[in-house]
C-alpha cells in the first residue's frame, strides 16, 4: 500500500492529474468543488458572471466583519473583510467590481466607526488605507464611471471627520492628492 504526502503535493502534480481527466470527469470534479462550499460557488459565479449580483456574497462578508452585531458579541476582522476583496479579485478582477467592493468596505467601516465610536487604531488605519486604494481603483476606471464612486467616497470622508486618530485629516489629505487624478 502506498501513501501519498498531502503536504508534498504541488500544483504541477495536480495539473498533471487534471490533464488525464476527460471532459465528463473534469465537469464532475468542478461540480464536486461547487457543491463543497459557498466560497467555491461565489468564486465560480463571479468568474463567469452568473446569478445576478455576483458581488452580493462578498459584500455580505465585508458587512459581517466590518459592521458586526454588537448585541450578539460579534467581533470585527479587517483581515476577513479584506479577504473578501482579494477573493473577488482572484475570481474576477473586473475593475468596477473591485472599486465597488473597496468603496463598500469604506462605507461599512466608516458607518460602524461613527455609530459605535470605534477607537481601534488598526481598524481605522485599515479604513484609511482602503480609502486610498479605492481612490486609486476609481482613478483607473473610465471617466463616466467615476462620479458615483467619488460621490460615495466623499460621503465617507465627511462621515469620518470626527472619528479620531486623524482619520478625517488623513482622508482629506488623500482626497487632495488623489482627487485631481480621478
Amino acid at each position: 500500500m502506498t501513501t501519498t504526502k498531502q503536504s508534498g503535493a504541488s500544483w504541477s502534480e495536480v495539473k498533471a492529474k487534471l490533464a488525464d481527466l476527460d471532459r465528463a470527469a473534469l465537469l464532475a470534479l468542478v461540480h464536486a468543488l461547487y457543491a463543497a462550499s459557498k466560497d467555491n460557488q461565489s468564486f465560480l459565479h463571479a468568474r463567469f458572471g452568473l446569478g445576478g449580483d455576483v458581488l452580493k456574497p462578498y459584500k455580505a462578508t465585508i458587512s459581517r466583519w466590518l459592521w458586526p452585531d454588537v448585541f450578539r458579541n460579534q467581533d470585527t476582522s479587517v483581515a476577513k473583510a479584506k479577504k473578501a476583496i482579494t477573493d473577488y479579485k482572484k475570481a474576477n478582477a473586473e475593475p468596477s467590481g473591485l472599486a465597488e467592493l473597496m468603496v463598500f468596505y469604506c462605507e461599512q467601516a466608516a458607518g460602524f466607526g461613527a455609530d459605535v465610536g470605534m477607537d481601534d487604531e488598526a481598524y481605522l488605519g485599515a479604513l484609511v488605507r482602503m480609502f486610498e486604494q479605492a481612490l486609486k481603483a476609481i482613478a483607473a476606471l473610465p471617466a463616466p464611471q467615476r462620479p458615483e464612486f467619488l460621490s460615495r467616497l466623499e460621503a465617507v470622508r465627511s462621515r469620518c471627520d470626527n472619528i479620531g486618530y486623524g482619520v478625517g485629516d488623513d482622508m482629506d489629505q488623500l482626497w487632495a492628492e488623489r482627487g485631481r487624478d480621478s
